[in-house]
């Protein structure tokens, strides 16, 4: 059996990838941390652009240091904003979600831990395009 994941040091670290993040425009700084199932923490934090379009949402950033970092699946996830309150990712992130780390992915909410299958219902993935 697993040992319950550390919330509030998988939320820290959320917090301090946060204070990193690149937010000149909407003054919106997000964080994130994961665990992966070997037991690495990864966080992500957002990078905006002066071309809206092109800005990186904070779960981009953590699924490239993922891959980046030997790969991997991702078994449970917290996001913060620029005050270090929970927040949950929009519905694009979810999809991002959804493809590293599946329907059962622990997610952190302002309403407790849900599997990211209760956010994303139905969601489609890679098993869709076999």
């Amino acid at each position: 059996m697993t040992a319950a994941p550390d919330w509030d040091a998988l939320r820290d670290a959320a917090r301090e990838a946060m204070s990193r993040a690149y937010a000149p425009y909407s003054g919106f700084p997000v964080g994130v941390a994961a665990l992966v199932d070997d037991g690495r923490t990864i966080v992500g934090c957002n990078v905006e652009n002066a071309s809206y379009g092109l800005g990186l949402c904070a779960e981009c950033g953590l699924v490239s240091s993922l891959q980046a970092t030997g790969g991997g699946r991702l078994t449970h996830f917290t996001c913060v904003d620029g005050k270090g309150e929970i927040l949950v990712p929009c519905g694009r992130c979810r999809q991002l979600l959804f493809e590293f780390g599946g329907p059962g992915l622990q997610v952190e909410t302002p309403e407790g831990v849900l599997p990211l299958s209760a956010m994303l219902p139905q969601a489609f993935g890679p098993d869709h395009l076999r």
